[in-house]
């Protein structure tokens, strides 16, 4: 029998490829994820490809890593960008989210009935999405970006899939304030999804459960409306606070604000900067009602709190402390980023104004 087939069916849940949501950039997470109209660096072509245009060097890298579960689950992402002329702007970025060495033990057990921890194998389960990301400069106020994102799934040799989505965002600056709008797998993005049945076959039915088909995953579009404003506080400090609305249209999820049409999911960030070489950063997300012992539902929510120095004039470093909730017994989960840019744009080399200024 061909354990490889064509897709048999098609799934739409409502959480799929959440690995995509996670965020990028200590900046970013210290403040939140409030970000979609703030961002201006290599790390915008996540959150809004438009903000690319904002770097001010020929190219600038960025690197992250944080652990989650205790460290069972580790993610990383490296983002790059450059220009390719005065209003245009590239950026490549890859993101894996993993739990790895997860112990194989369907052969624990010999053909004779022993116990023979040697025939335990390993394997991971890791997600991985790879973007390609363009911006173009269209006025002094208007930035527009677009990602094509590759996403490739694997559990061991059990089941592996592979997908295609694409992101549209936009940025609008007037004087002090900015606004943003980025909309998620705009044509629905698919993860066509391929099991090798025959691997697990045996221990499933012996378990009674329903082997695996090979199936057709659907992730369904979701826009994210931002608007931040940034305040001058004598002649070193600057303030930006940051809201984004991050809108849903998979059915009612467990959000501050749902109705039948969307679910709608703040974020709130803040970010204060001395001479533009220390950060100190803090940020409200995931606001839930959660039901208590005694019946009650209290709205809860997820602080975060950031930091950020600039190292020298070419390197930034930053930190961030999240808060993933009640999932794990250690709830805080410490989030460092690297970001690194080379050779300074000359002054009026883009053809249009914009975060510069």
């Amino acid at each position: 029998m061909v354990a490889w087939q064509i897709p048999a069916q098609t799934i739409t849940p409502k959480y799929s490829n959440e690995f995509m949501n996670i965020g990028v950039g200590a900046r970013a997470l210290g403040m939140g994820g409030a970000q979609v109209a703030a961002v201006h660096d290599v790390t915008a072509a996540y959150w809004n490809p438009a903000g690319i245009l904002g770097v001010q060097h020929e190219y600038e890298f960025s690197l992250m890593h944080a652990e989650y579960f205790a460290g069972i689950a580790k993610f990383d992402y490296a983002g790059f960008t450059t220009n390719i002329q005065e209003d245009n702007q590239i950026a490549l970025s890859l993101i894996r989210f993993g739990v790895d060495d997860i112990p194989d033990t369907r052969f624990l057990y010999d053909a004779n009935g022993a116990l023979n921890y040697d025939n335990i194998q390993f394997f991971n389960a890791a997600d991985y999405a790879f973007l390609l990301s363009f911006a173009r400069d269209f006025s002094d106020e208007f930035k527009l970006g677009f990602n094509t994102k590759v996403i490739h799934r694997n559990v061991g040799k059990f089941a592996k899939s592979w997908g295609l989505g694409f992101d549209l965002g936009g940025i609008y600056l007037q004087e002090d304030w900015q606004f943003g709008l980025m909309l998620r797998d705009i044509t629905t993005t698919f993860n066509a999804w391929f099991h090798n049945a025959e691997m697990v076959r045996e221990v499933y039915a012996k378990t009674n459960n329903e082997v695996p088909v090979n199936s057709l995953e659907l992730t369904l579009p979701r826009a994210i409306f931002s608007v931040s404003r940034h305040f001058d506080a004598g002649e070193y400090f600057v303030f930006q606070a940051v809201m984004d609305l991050d809108m849903t249209f998979d059915g009612k999820r467990n959000a501050l604000l749902k109705t039948e049409l969307a679910s709608l999911d703040p974020r709130i960030g803040v970010e204060a900067s001395y001479k533009d070489m220390a950060f100190l950063r803090g940020g409200i997300k995931n606001f839930q009602y959660i039901k208590d012992f005694d019946g009650s539902t209290p709205l809860g929510y997820q602080p975060t709190f950031g930091l950020g120095v600039l190292l020298s004039e070419k390197a930034y470093i930053d930190y961030a402390l999240t808060d993933i909730g009640s999932v794990s017994e250690t709830p805080y989960t410490h989030v460092f980023s690297l970001k690194v840019s080379f050779n300074p744009l000359g002054e009026g080399f883009r053809l249009f104004d914009g975060w510069e200024d």
